[in-house]
């Protein structure tokens, strides 16, 4: 017994690891990558400490004194400087004097710097302290800084007047590597073109579910269950064209049929109409044509799935129900509906969380547009991660929509299990107590 038990454990292993790897590890990584502001600027490794102009434009209105301050230049005596002045060939004294009084002395201006390079013993010209002053002449601006100790150093040694609360206010704004956060869900609740995303994606979903993935399809398999076997099969092939066709192939043949030098627009010339884009001429019309180009790919599915559950159903009860003189609507009121909760369960749940994740078609055919009109929420977050117009690819709040979406998927699951009576599908048979 142990032994069939370790075979066992042995044969789903490899099942057990492409579980892991392929589906349990994306939802992990997503999830920890939602709590970053990750982006392009970021980086994907730790970053470093630079005092850039946009911080302190960021800075300017909470902290204007200190702000000043780092805009302002500083002098300071340091070997790098001194080292600079010995390559002007100037008397070496100024040099020796530098290093052995003035060595580590920071001056906040250059008057100041210049002053104390007069007082020297050798007395160097006007133009020759101004050459010397330069080789003192430091910033913090645009220098990067490994970590948050070489900053502070550094702010010290220039001689910055800073409060611990300001050092750190100025690390987190200067900062330009990636941290942790919960920003981008604050970002999605708040965001007014995240509300309209969601109502588009709601309302895509909806529309393709219960229009054609159930509706039609349960529609396309009822029809063919009362076929001929031959024609029925003939049917549900060419029903299949539009599944098997490759997406981009399949989403030219409606573009085709849509734009301006399209058929439609041809037939239409010949009544009198301008020519113009269907698919993009307005919201009415790209929605028209979003929901029917994805309609007819999972109708094609549902068809199949509900073909096989029919012909499940045993075909005695048909003759039954015809020798009580039933019609073709009362055998699909009292007999086929009522056996196809499974199937349509399925197919709902399969159907919803297809929906939800892709947006291969309507990247191909609208790309969310006219403006953002098609935009769907899997759309968003690829727009958002990893090909927008602006360039800065925002990997946290990208992963954040998609966490948001794995989580409205499970919640319809759950609702889904709860409306078809999931209890009640997998509950022993009666016959069998």
């Amino acid at each position: 017994m142990r032994s069939s038990r370790t075979l066992g454990l042995i044969m789903i292993a490899p099942a057990a690891i492409m579980i892991v790897l392929f589906f349990l590890m994306p939802v992990v990584l997503t999830a920890v990558f939602s709590f970053t502001n990750m982006t392009t600027a970021t980086g994907i490794s730790g970053g470093a400490y630079q005092i850039a102009p946009n911080s302190l434009i960021a800075l300017k209105g909470e902290m204007p004194e200190v702000v000043q301050q780092l805009t302002e230049p500083r002098y300071a005596i340091d070997e790098e400087g001194i080292k600079g002045v010995e390559g002007l060939a100037l008397e070496p004294g100024i040099a020796m004097e530098l290093r052995e009084k003035h060595l580590g002395e920071v001056f906040s201006s250059r008057r100041e710097a210049e002053r104390m390079i007069k007082d020297l013993n050798d007395r160097p010209s006007t133009r020759d302290v101004k050459q010397i002053s330069e080789q003192f002449n430091r910033s913090v601006a645009n220098l990067r800084f490994s970590s948050k100790e070489d900053l502070f150093t550094s702010l010290d040694k220039f001689g910055f007047k800073m409060t611990p609360e300001q050092k750190e206010r100025l690390a987190s704004a200067t900062y330009t590597g990636w941290s942790w956060t919960t920003e981008n869900f604050s970002r999605i609740a708040s965001s007014p073109d995240m509300a309209q995303i969601l109502f588009n994606t709601l309302l895509y979903v909806a529309l393709v579910l219960v229009l054609f993935n159930t509706s039609y399809a349960m529609l396309l398999a009822i029809w063919t269950h009362y076929m001929p076997n031959t024609q029925a099969t003939i049917f549900r092939s060419v029903w299949l064209l539009p599944r098997i066709t490759p997406v981009v192939i399949y989403v030219l043949m409606w573009k085709w049929l849509a734009w301006d030098t399209g058929f439609i627009s041809t037939f239409m010339g010949k009544f009198g109409y301008s020519p113009k884009n269907y698919l993009l001429d307005n919201a009415y019309n790209a929605w028209l044509f979003v929901v029917l180009i994805n309609g007819f790919i999972g109708a094609s599915m549902g068809m199949l799935v509900f073909s096989s559950a029919l012909k499940a159903i045993p075909k005695s009860q048909f003759f039954a129900s015809e020798v009580d003189g039933a019609s073709r609507w009362q055998q699909i009121r009292y007999i086929i509906l009522p056996q196809m909760r499974w199937p349509i369960l399925f197919v709902t749940c399969y159907q919803t969380l297809s929906l939800l994740a892709s947006f291969n078609e309507i990247l191909l055919s609208t790309r969310g547009g006219p403006g953002k009109a098609t935009e769907v929420w899997s759309l968003a977050a690829y727009h958002t991660a990893l090909n927008n117009y602006a360039g800065n690819l925002e990997y946290g709040l990208g992963a954040a929509m998609a966490l948001v979406l794995v989580i409205i998927g499970i919640i319809l699951s759950l609702a889904y299990l709860r409306v078809f009576n999931y209890a009640t599908l997998v509950a022993r048979p009666l016959i069998e107590d």
